[in-house]
């Protein structure tokens, strides 16, 4: 096992208790020993002559086309494996049930939590994981009810899918394709194909959902020749979206789309689902009302680590009748600028600029949006708390990854929230 973070040290417990003998690896002492402490033995796999070993596990964060352990389990002729791929191999052992597998560049966190509350206020038992929540492999197996087997949703991110090479979807969502984590692929091309090999792996008699508001998600689309449901944002009748607070805006449209041709295929009927999708409540980070103050509302959006996750929030909060979006951007940039948030532009009542990206951002839009180069989230609030007025909405959706200033997107949301808490008492 190569990563000992969370669900590295998920999958080394879960080997351990099947009898699995695991060698585990991070270059953190600390986990390292939290391992040892599981009972597995410890030895860095790059030192090891793998032959004899039955794979190689490794946290998605383990960056294959780079990384030296892809080249030196390949000459042992030993698999590459995630932890995503073992509960795949395990399936054959659980009690019946079906696996919904979610990927796509944007939305795919949301969908996920989403066909997970709707299935639940369905009562189905229903498990979360993957990408979001509590490692799949820490879980325990779902028991079938009077209301059906149990149902496993999973949130795959590309490299989740690239370690996999048995899990065969029940039902398989792509919410959407733009270019993201181009520093681990080929190209565009690389990543997209990443994405679709989801489809791939799964058998004729199982379904394929793909939101189809875009050329690469079409494409992919049209390349798929078992059970495909196309989809898009269009499908949503505005008046019905009203009715479902934590949805709004044409990105939640598409989330809602993909989750409500989910569960038609798992049986839900038209009430369960309009149950499901009014009682949702937003996830942390992703349009997340964090507070009111300054008469204005407070949005975080600190999930949006690209342009194509941000331009919806933008799209979002249209005049009413004049603008009243004040928008906090900038970051470490992932080199697709703000061409997707650029149609957008004329929502936005001024921009505070944060991080690495501030000068590009300040030149990319240019005379389009009055700008101030705040430097850093604090100033950047303190500034927009100075300037709003009552009605306006501020919005954190930084178009950037969030590595020249925090640990990670969460960090970064998480201070807005505090920061926003802070002025709420003032």
């Amino acid at each position: 096992m190569l990563g000992l973070a969370r669900s590295g040290l998920a999958t080394v417990e879960a080997l351990i208790a099947s009898g699995a003998g695991v060698t585990a690896w991070d270059d953190r002492e600390e986990a390292r020993d939290d391992a040892m402490a599981l009972g597995a033995d410890i030895g860095n796999p790059l030192d090891i002559d793998l032959i004899g070993f039955a794979g190689v596990v490794v946290s998605p964060g383990v960056p294959l086309n780079r990384h030296p352990i892809a080249a030196h389990a390949r000459a042992a002729h030993v698999p590459v494996i995630g932890d995503i791929e073992l509960f795949a191999e395990a399936e054959g052992d659980l009690p019946p049930h079906k696996v919904v597998g979610i990927t796509g560049t944007n939305g795919k966190s949301t969908v996920t939590a989403l066909v997970t509350h709707m299935l639940e206020s369905a009562g189905l038992p229903t498990l979360m994981g993957g990408n979001i929540g509590l490692p799949i492999l820490s879980r325990e197996p779902l028991i079938p009810n009077e209301n059906g087997v149990g149902v496993y949703v999973l949130e795959l991110s590309s490299y989740q899918i690239d370690l996999s090479h048995s899990l065969a979807c029940d039902v398989a969502v792509l919410t959407n394709l733009s270019p993201d984590h181009l520093d681990r692929y080929d190209g565009f091309a690389g990543y997209a194909a990443s994405k679709a090999r989801l489809f791939g792996l799964q058998h004729r008699d199982q379904v394929a959902i793909v939101a189809t508001d875009d050329d690469p998600s079409r494409m992919i689309a049209g390349r798929i020749n078992h059970r495909l449901h196309r989809v898009s944002a269009k499908d949503i009748d505005p008046a019905d979206q009203a009715r479902w607070p934590a949805l709004q805006g044409p990105h939640n449209a598409q989330n809602a789309v993909c989750a409500i041709a989910v569960c038609r295929v798992l049986g839900l009927d038209d009430e369960q689902i309009e149950r499901g999708l009014a009682t949702y409540k937003s996830l942390p980070h992703r349009m997340e009302l964090v507070g009111e103050a300054h008469g204005a509302r407070w949005f975080n959006d600190s999930k949006a680590t690209n342009a194509a996750s941000a331009a919806p929030a933008l799209a979002a909060f249209p005049p009413a009748p004049d603008q009243r979006l004040h928008w906090i951007a900038g970051g470490q940039a992932k080199g697709d600028g703000l061409s997707a948030c650029r149609p957008w532009f004329g929502h936005v009542k001024r921009a505070y600029l944060i991080g690495e990206a501030m000068d590009a951002f300040a030149a990319e839009i240019g005379d389009a949006i009055p700008v101030e180069r705040s430097g850093d989230l604090a100033a950047a609030v303190g500034q927009a708390a100075a300037l709003v007025a009552p009605g306006d909405v501020v919005l954190l959706s930084p178009a950037c990854a969030s590595f020249d200033q925090f640990k990670d997107y969460e960090q970064r949301g998480d201070m807005f929230r505090e920061l926003v808490r802070a002025l709420e008492h003032e």
